[in-house]
C-alpha cells in the first residue's frame, strides 16, 4: 500500500485523544490518537492486518475511547524518523463506531474525567493544575499557566512523573506496614496499588520507568536487598527498552532516566556538602532538584534553547508541595468516582497546595530575565555541560570556604612553581641556542692561533726508518 493514497480504514482505538495546536493559535480543533489498524480498503482491494498507526482527525475524534472499533476514511502518510507507528492516517471524516470492547483504559479515562469535574469548583489555576499533578489530565490547565510553568522550568509538575509513582508506592508500603502485613503480602499489596495507579494515569514513559524501577526495588526489598538504586534504574531502563525499543527515541523517557540518575549519583553528595546547621529536609529539597537539573540541562536546551535562571529556586520552593498534592489528590480520585461529597476535603487540601504551586510559577515567570536565550545545537549542549560543571564546582566552593581558600593558595603555589620551571627551561633553551655558535667560532680561529704560537717540532726518523713526531 503506497503512502498518500485515499483509503477506507478500520482501526481499534488504543489511546486517549490529545488536542493538537492549530495554525496561528495555541489551540486547535484537531486531535491525535493512537490506534491499531485492522482493515484497509483501497482501490477495491481489502487488506487485513495489524499495525500501530497514528490517526489525526477533526471534529468527532475527541470523543473516541480505547477499545472502540471505528471506521473512517482519509489519506495514509509516512511517519517521521524516530516515531514508533507504522504510518499516519489523516482522517477526512468523523469516526463511525462499529463495535466497542471493554478496555481498562476507557474506565481509567472516565475516572480521570470525573476527578476533573469534581475539582471544577476550585479557582481556574488549581482546578487545571491539580488533576495534571495527580492523574496526568491537563485538559483543564489554562494556557497561560502552562506557558509560565514552561518558562520557570516546572513543566514536569504539570503531569504525572516518577516522583508521583515513588510517593504512591511509598504510601502503599506504609499502609501495609500499618496494617501489620508480612513482607510478601505487603509487597503484593503495594504492587497492586502501583499497577492501579499506572493504569489510571496512563502508561507514559516516565511513569512506566518509575513503575518498573519501583517494582524491581520492591522485589529487592522483599528479598532483603537494599541500597541498590543504580542497579534498579539500570534494570528498569533495560526492561522497558526490551519491551518497547522505540522508547529510546522518546525525550520524556530520556529526561526521566537522566533525572533519576542525577538524583542517585549526586543528590546525597550535594546534600553532604551543605553545612550541618542546615536542616536535612532543606538540604534534600535543594540537592534533589539541583542534581536532576544538572543532568537534564543539556537535553532541555537541545529541545528548547533557553535558560531559566529561576528554575532551581522555583522547584526548591514548590518541592514540599508536591507530596500533599499527590497524596490527598490520589485519595480523592476514587472518592470522586463513588462518593463525590466525601472528596471535597482532600480535593480542597490538594487544590490549595496546587494553587500555591501555580502562584509560584506565575511569580517567577514574570520576573526580569525569566527566560534567557541560549545557543542552539551542539554549541548550546556543550556550553550547558560546562555551565553545569561550573555550577557544581561553585556550589562546592561556597559551602567549603576554608577548603576553597586552601585550594586557591595551593593552586597559586603550583602556578608559581610552574612559572619558575618554565622560566628556567627558557633560560636553558636560550643558552643551548647560543653555545653552538661559540663552539664553531673557537674551532674556526683557535687552530690558527695555536699553530702560530706553537709551531710543530721537527720530524726525525727512528731506527726502523719510521717517522717520529714531536722529536722523540
Amino acid at each position: 500500500m503506497e503512502a498518500g493514497g485515499g483509503v477506507l480504514i478500520e482501526v481499534r482505538v488504543s489511546g486517549i485523544p490529545a488536542e493538537l495546536p492549530g495554525p496561528g493559535s495555541s489551540g486547535g480543533n484537531r486531535w491525535a490518537v493512537d490506534a491499531q489498524l485492522l482493515q484497509v480498503t483501497t482501490k477495491g482491494s481489502v487488506t487485513q492486518g495489524s499495525a500501530d498507526v497514528l490517526v489525526v482527525g477533526g471534529v468527532g475524534w475527541q470523543d473516541v475511547r480505547p477499545g472502540q472499533q471505528v471506521r473512517t476514511s482519509g489519506t495514509l502518510k509516512s511517519v517521521r524518523d524516530g516515531q514508533t507507528q507504522a504510518g499516519l492516517l489523516a482522517a477526512s471524516s468523523a469516526p463511525v463506531v462499529i463495535a466497542s470492547d471493554f478496555d481498562v483504559r476507557h474506565s481509567a479515562f472516565d475516572v480521570r474525567r470525573q476527578f476533573v469535574e469534581a475539582a471544577a469548583w476550585l479557582p481556574p489555576d488549581p482546578a487545571g493544575l491539580m488533576p495534571g499533578m495527580v492523574t496526568g489530565d491537563t485538559s483543564a490547565l489554562p494556557e497561560s499557566l502552562e506557558a509560565d510553568m514552561r518558562t520557570t522550568g516546572m513543566t514536569h509538575l504539570t503531569a504525572v512523573s516518577g516522583a508521583n509513582c515513588s510517593l504512591v508506592l511509598g504510601g502503599f508500603i506504609l499502609l501495609a506496614r500499618c496494617l501489620r502485613m508480612s513482607r510478601p503480602f505487603a509487597g503484593v499489596f503495594a504492587a497492586c496499588g502501583l499497577t492501579a495507579f499506572v493504569v489510571m494515569v496512563g502508561p507514559d514513559p516516565s511513569v512506566l520507568r518509575a513503575a518498573v524501577m519501583g517494582a524491581v526495588g520492591l522485589v529487592a526489598l522483599i528479598g532483603g536487598l537494599r541500597g541498590r538504586s543504580l542497579t534498579f534504574l539500570c534494570l528498569a531502563a533495560v526492561v522497558l527498552l526490551l519491551l518497547d525499543p522505540g522508547m529510546a527515541a522518546n525525550f520524556g523517557f530520556l529526561l526521566s532516566v537522566l533525572a533519576t540518575l542525577g538524583i542517585i549519583l549526586l543528590a546525597s553528595r550535594i546534600a553532604s556538602w551543605i553545612p550541618a546547621w542546615v536542616p536535612r529536609w532543606l538540604a534534600a529539597a535543594i540537592s534533589v532538584p539541583l542534581s536532576a537539573q544538572l543532568l537534564c540541562g543539556p537535553v532541555i536546551v537541545a529541545l528548547q534553547p533557553q535558560f531559566t535562571p529561576y528554575a532551581l529556586i522555583a522547584n526548591v520552593v514548590a518541592g514540599p508541595l508536591v507530596a500533599p498534592v499527590t497524596i490527598f489528590g490520589t485519595l480523592a480520585v476514587p472518592l470522586a468516582a463513588t462518593l463525590p461529597w466525601l472528596a471535597v476535603v482532600p480535593i480542597g487540601i490538594a487544590g490549595t497546595c496546587a494553587g500555591v504551586v501555580a502562584g509560584l510559577a506565575r511569580f517567577f515567570a514574570h520576573l526580569p530575565g525569566a527566560a534567557v536565550p541560549w545557543a542552539e545545537g551542539p554549541p548550546g549542549i556543550v556550553s550547558m555541560v560546562a555551565f553545569s560543571t561550573v555550577t557544581l564546582l561553585g556550589l562546592w566552593a561556597a559551602v567549603h570556604p576554608a577548603r576553597t581558600s586552601a585550594g586557591i593558595v595551593g593552586l597559586h603555589g603550583v602556578i608559581v612553581t610552574l612559572l619558575e620551571v618554565w622560566s628556567h627551561h627558557g633560560a636553558l633553551r636560550r643558552r643551548s641556542m647560543t653555545e653552538p655558535q661559540r663552539s664553531r667560532h673557537v674551532q674556526r680561529w683557535s687552530p690558527k692561533r695555536r699553530w702560530r704560537k706553537e709551531p710543530s717540532a721537527p720530524r726525525r726518523r727512528g731506527p726502523a726508518g719510521r717517522r717520529i713526531h714531536g722529536g722523540r
